[in-house]
């Protein structure tokens, strides 16, 4: 088992290993103040782990209560968000209670944002399921829902109280789930640890996610401890996900997020290449590093289809859009781009 502290306004332990769900009733208890808890699922996750979980946190003392959605990024959404807090209400939950997500980035997006918002704000834990979720969307506060114009358009940041990491969880996850996890870890080596890119490189690590999710919640901490509210070095995070996030919108959601992430990362990676950021083999080592992984490393989607949801990213302001750009495998820069040639950056990575 592996304990990484979180230093942010709030400050909360993210526990890594085999089995650790079986603690989750005594460590939650340990928060103190609750009587209740909303355990947010969706319905896959439900079938395979919710009946469990309640059990653990009924066996603790807690009154558990239950708000379980259809999956998939669809139902991050108004309604299902107003659902769940006319749920809450219902249930009587106070401000002195818990939300608990169970499942990955879409059930902890939408139970984190509801909790920052009931009462004006309660508490919230974490039991990611997904590699994707524990490696990343688990860690750091970002909470949101999707609203038609784009992904995470209204949201808060709200850092959970603990994140709890199951690594025996990663087992019933569909293929595609876990290679859009490894697009996230791809992103974290990208970013600042050259070493862990030649172990992806290397190896599978499907056989240690212990170590793998580790690794990316140590470099995340990092970004999360220097900028918590994502003014400054914290935008390095959305390395690939100012195209990743157009590719999915484009899509209907459709393409994985990991899957969408991975093409927005080669086609900057080709595109500062062709601008004279970095050398030529930075894109090559990404782009078999991501199809060792089953990942892509451009999109069918064009220049037109994707820059009315580039036009609605969160980062653009003023005009200008920063953009994560690679220097070098293992370090990253943020520019600032006119948003009149957003198309030539993606024409030069290779969006038609």
């Amino acid at each position: 088992m592996i304990r990484i502290p979180v230093k942010a306004s709030v400050s909360y332990d993210v526990i890594i290993g085999s089995g650790v769900i079986n603690e989750a009733g005594r460590l939650v208890k340990e928060l103190g103040g609750a009587e209740k808890i909303m355990l947010v699922s969706d319905d896959t996750v439900y079938r395979l782990y919710g009946k469990r979980v309640r059990k653990l946190l009924s066996g603790a003392g807690f009154t558990v209560e239950t708000f379980v959605f259809k999956h998939g990024e669809s139902s991050k959404n108004i309604r299902t968000y107003g659902r769940l807090l006319e749920k809450a209400l219902s249930k009587d939950l106070s401000r002195s209670d818990i939300f608990a997500a169970l499942g990955g980035g879409v059930t902890g997006d939408l139970t984190g944002f509801a909790a920052a918002t009931y009462k004006r704000g309660v508490r919230f834990v974490q039991f990611p399921t997904t590699l994707l979720s524990a490696v990343d969307a688990s860690v750091g506060g970002k909470t949101a829902i999707d609203l038609r114009g784009g992904k995470n358009q209204a949201g808060a940041f709200h850092q959970p109280s603990l994140v709890l990491c199951d690594t025996d969880m990663l087992d019933t996850l569909p293929d595609d789930e876990y290679k859009s996890g490894m697009a996230e870890a791809v992103k974290s080596a990208m970013l600042c640890d050259p070493e862990l890119f030649k172990k992806l490189e290397r190896a599978e690590l499907r056989d240690d996610p212990e170590t793998l999710i580790a690794s990316c919640v140590n470099i995340k901490r990092r970004f999360v401890a220097e900028d918590e509210f994502d003014r400054g070095s914290r935008m390095l995070l959305n390395f690939g996900h100012t195209f990743g996030h157009a590719i999915e919108a484009a899509s209907g959601y459709t393409v994985l997020h990991g899957f969408a992430v991975a093409a927005g990362m080669a086609v900057m990676a080709r595109s500062a290449c062709n601008r004279g950021y970095c050398s030529d083999e930075v894109p090559a080592r990404l782009e078999r590093t991501l199809e060792k992984f089953g990942l892509p490393s451009g999109t069918d989607h064009t220049t037109e289809e994707l820059l009315p949801f580039v036009a609605g990213d969160k980062k653009a302001q003023g005009g200008s859009i920063s953009l994560v750009v690679p220097a070098e495998i293992g370090k990253c820069v943020i520019e600032k781009a006119d948003f009149s040639a957003i198309e030539e950056w993606m024409l030069d990575g290779g969006i038609r």
